[in-house]
């Protein structure tokens, strides 16, 4: 069950895509629309983050994150081809899942974490959450309305 709304989110660091450490209080003052997905290149996935990258209007003065199991060199190759410059993949790699457990979105059967989105505001608080099963997609409409609500 993932992290309830009204909720501190939890501050983590992981590489990004590039090898670099990145860690989500560093946003703070900005609004964070942090998706955890299943899988890079897979079907589900790759419509998420082509929609988000083709349409990056919604989500301009926010910090758009992805994190999923996947080393940051599959997240290199998935950036680069999703061409979603606007997003910073984080490879929640080793320990595989400690992110993704802390925000309580780990299929451990699986090996994988699920498909959830949070919705954070300037504050680091959680404004919205929407978790799907892996083979659904979020409700895009809704979350990006909550993100609205947390730009100046």
């Amino acid at each position: 069950m993932a992290l309830e709304i009204g909720t501190e989110a939890p501050d983590f660091t992981l590489a990004d895509s590039n090898g670099d450490e990145i860690t989500l209080s560093q946003f703070r003052g900005q609004p964070v629309y942090l998706n955890f997905y299943p899988l890079a290149f897979s079907p589900v996935c790759t419509d998420w983050f082509t929609a988000i990258a083709a349409d990056g209007s919604p989500y301009e003065g926010a910090v758009v994150i992805g994190i999923s199991v996947d080393s940051k060199f599959t997240l290199a190759a998935f950036k680069e081809q999703m061409k979603a410059n606007n997003v910073h993949f984080l490879a929640d790699f080793h320990p595989k899942g400690d992110v993704a457990k802390l925000y309580d979105v780990w299929l451990d059967q699986a090996g994988i974490s699920g498909r959830c989105t949070y919705v954070i505001d300037a504050n680091g608080v959680i404004v919205d959450v929407d978790e799907v099963p892996p083979l659904e997609t979020p409700d895009a409409d809704r979350l990006i309305a909550s993100l609205g609500t947390c730009k100046a």
